[in-house]
C-alpha cells in the first residue's frame, strides 16, 4: 500500500507507545486515524494532541479481548470514514512469573488482550479490507515471539501464537488471490508502559504473589524497557513496511542472533539455550 495519504488507519493500544507514535506517524502523513485504547482519559489526551496537529481524528474506547467491542470499533470507523485500510493490532499487555505459579486467571488476562486482540482485530476487519481488494494489517508481537526467554510464559506464548496467526493469514490471502498485505512487528525493547501494564489489570486477574527473585527479573525488564528504543523508530519501521509490504519487521538487528540461536537448537535437536529474560 504504497500511498498512505487519505487512507484510514486503525491502531489499537493507540493512546501511548508504539501505537500512539505509529498514529504520530501515520497522521503526519495524511492518513485518517482511527485510535483505539481502553484507557479513556489518556486516549482522549492522545486524540487531542494529533488533532492539535492537524490530524482527523477519531478516538474509541476498546476492549481488545471482547469481540463485540472490536466490532463497535469496526462499526464507528465505517459510521466515520466510510472504510478501513490499515489495521494495527497492538494493544498489549505484560505479565510473568514461574510457569508453574502463574494462575489461570493471569493466563487468560495476557492471552485475551495479546491472543485474541490480534484474533478479533483479524475476524473483524481483514473481511472489509479482502471485499475492498486494499488493505494492510499490522500485528504486533514481539522478539519474545521468535525466542523463548524466561519467566515471561503468557506473554511469549501470546506473542508467539500472533507471529504464526500473521504467518497463516499472509498465506491464506495469498490463497484466494487477496491483494491485502499482512506485516508481523518483533521489537526488541522499546520505551513503552508495558512494564506499568498492571494499570490494566482487571479486578479478576489479581497480580499474582512477589518474591524476590521475581521482583529482580521484573526490575531488570522495567530498565530495559526505559533504556529501550524511541517508539518513533518502531514506528518509522512499521509505515516503511506498509508501503513496501514488508512482512517481518525486525527493529533490533542486534538481536537477530538469538532468533538464530533458537533455529539453530530446534535443527539441531539440543535443548534450549539459556537468553536473559525477556524483551518487551
Amino acid at each position: 500500500m504504497d500511498i498512505l495519504a487519505g487512507k484510514v488507519a486503525v491502531i489499537t493500544g493507540g493512546a501511548s507507545g508504539i501505537g500512539n507514535a505509529v498514529a504520530a506517524r501515520a497522521a503526519a502523513r495524511g492518513m485518517k486515524i482511527v485510535l483505539a485504547d481502553i484507557e479513556e482519559r489518556p486516549l482522549r489526551e492522545a486524540a487531542r494532541s494529533l488533532s492539535d496537529n492537524g490530524a482527523d481524528v477519531l478516538p474509541v474506547v476498546t476492549d481488545v479481548s471482547e469481540a463485540s467491542s472490536v466490532e463497535a470499533l469496526r462499526d464507528r470507523t465505517l459510521e466515520r470514514f466510510g472504510a478501513v485500510h490499515l489495521v494495527h493490532n497492538n494493544a498489549g499487555v505484560g505479565g510473568g512469573g514461574l510457569l508453574w505459579t502463574i494462575s489461570e486467571a493471569e493466563w487468560r488476562w495476557v492471552l485475551g488482550v495479546n491472543l485474541f486482540g490480534v484474533i478479533h482485530g483479524i475476524r473483524t476487519f481483514v473481511p472489509l479490507m479482502v471485499e475492498q481488494g486494499e488493505g494492510h494489517v499490522v500485528n504486533t508481537a514481539s522478539l519474545a515471539g521468535l525466542v523463548s526467554p524466561p519467566f515471561y510464559g503468557p506473554y511469549s506464548a501470546s506473542k508467539h501464537a500472533v507471529v504464526t496467526i500473521s504467518e497463516i493469514l499472509f498465506r491464506d490471502l495469498r490463497i484466494v488471490g487477496s491483494k491485502v498485505g499482512v506485516s508481523v512487528l518483533c521489537p526488541g525493547f522499546v520505551r513503552t508502559r508495558i512494564s506499568e501494564a498492571d494499570r490494566n489489570r482487571p479486578q479478576w486477574a489479581p497480580a499474582p504473589p512477589t518474591n524476590p527473585a521475581a521482583e529482580q527479573v521484573r526490575a531488570a525488564a522495567a530498565q530495559a524497557v526505559a533504556d529501550g528504543i524511541d517508539p518513533a523508530a518502531v514506528a518509522d519501521s512499521v509505515l516503511d513496511a506498509v508501503r513496501t509490504n514488508r512482512f517481518y519487521i525486525l527493529t533490533h538487528p542486534e538481536l537477530n542472533g538469538a532468533i538464530a540461536l533458537r533455529l539453530q537448537d530446534i535443527l539441531e535437536g539440543r535443548a534450549p539455550t539459556d537468553l536473559a529474560p525477556a524483551p518487551a
